[in-house]
This record gives C-alpha cells, structure tokens and sequence, in this order.
C-alpha cells in the first residue's frame, strides 16, 4: 500500500506548478510583445524623421539652384507645398536667424507625415563689414503635426525639436 501512496504523489502536475509555469510564460510573452511594439514604434518615427529630412534636403537644393533666389516659392515644384500664415508660435521663435522666406510657412504631407516647413535667408558680411557675397540659406521643418494618422507616432514627433538645415550660395556665381 505504501507504493500505491507513492505513486499517486508523482503523477501530473499540481495546481501550483501549472499556475508558476503560465505565469513564466505570461512574463516571457508580454516581454516579447512589449519589444516588439517598441521596435515598430520607432522604425516608424525613424521612417517619418528620414521623410521629413529628406523634404529638408530637396527644398535646399533646388533653393541653392536658384542661388537663393529672395523670391523663391517651393509651391513652383508642383509637389503640393501650400502657403501658411500667420507664422506658428514653433517658428516665430525660432533661434535661426534671418528673414522667412515670403513671410510664411509652408506645408506638405509626405507619405502621411504632415510637416511644417519655414525658410530663412540671411547675407552673411565678414567681420570688417565688407559684404562676403555669401547667402546662408536655412530649411527648418516641424514634423508630426496636426493630422497624423498614427497616434503612436503623433505624440512623439510633437516633442522632437525640429530639423534645420543650412548651406551657403555665393551671391556672385549664381543669378541670386
């Protein structure tokens, strides 16, 4: 009798021992769920953060191809980039100097990501205030505005400062 007792203690699994072996499981799915959601999460932004400097750079381009020109319009690209004024607060107190471009922002949707792009101009003098010829020209974008299809992305693009780009133009060299 004594072995019958013995065997009915070593057969299946007992309650506690299925409850600590889900509750690993549990633990262990959440963890791979939670990396997951965070790694799409961020090839997202990243994806939306390389649309809006890639924006920045063919702005730039065809800018200086004008040889920052005063009265260059991005809208003359056909790319549907409309004019926005009054300047948003984000832009009004920007710490990039000089003057925005026709006074305005401009704005375009790239692949969903709704941006919000200013340009400034500024003639550069050398230190002896004899005029050096050079034009620096400035693209500054704020992307993840209003209308951002994703929720998940909205909040965090809001809170990343804006991307600014600049180069410079010889104003001698070019039709500027």
């Amino acid at each position: 009798m004594a072995g019958n007792a013995d065997f009915r203690h070593t057969q299946g699994v007992t309650l506690v021992e299925a409850v600590l072996a889900i509750s690993i499981l549990a633990i262990t799915a959440l963890g791979a769920l939670s990396y997951q959601y965070h790694a799409a999460r961020h090839s997202r932004i990243s994806r939306e953060l390389i649309t809006a400097t890639r924006t920045a750079q063919l702005l730039l381009e065809d800018w200086k191809s004008t040889g920052g020109d005063e009265n260059y319009n991005p809208a003359s690209l056909g790319l549907d980039f409309s004019s926005l004024t009054p300047i948003p607060d984000e832009f009004s107190h920007s710490e990039v100097p000089g003057s925005a471009l026709n006074n305005s922002v401009y704005t375009i949707t790239v692949d969903r990501v709704p941006m919000q792009v200013m340009l400034k101009w500024q003639d550069l003098d050398n230190p002896y205030g004899i005029t050096a010829g050079l034009r620096e020209l400035t693209v500054i974008i704020k992307c993840g505005n209003e209308g951002v299809q994703n929720l998940t992305t909205k909040s965090a693009l809001e809170n990343m400062p804006p991307i600014i780009m600049a180069t410079y133009v010889r104003l001698d060299e070019t039709s500027g």
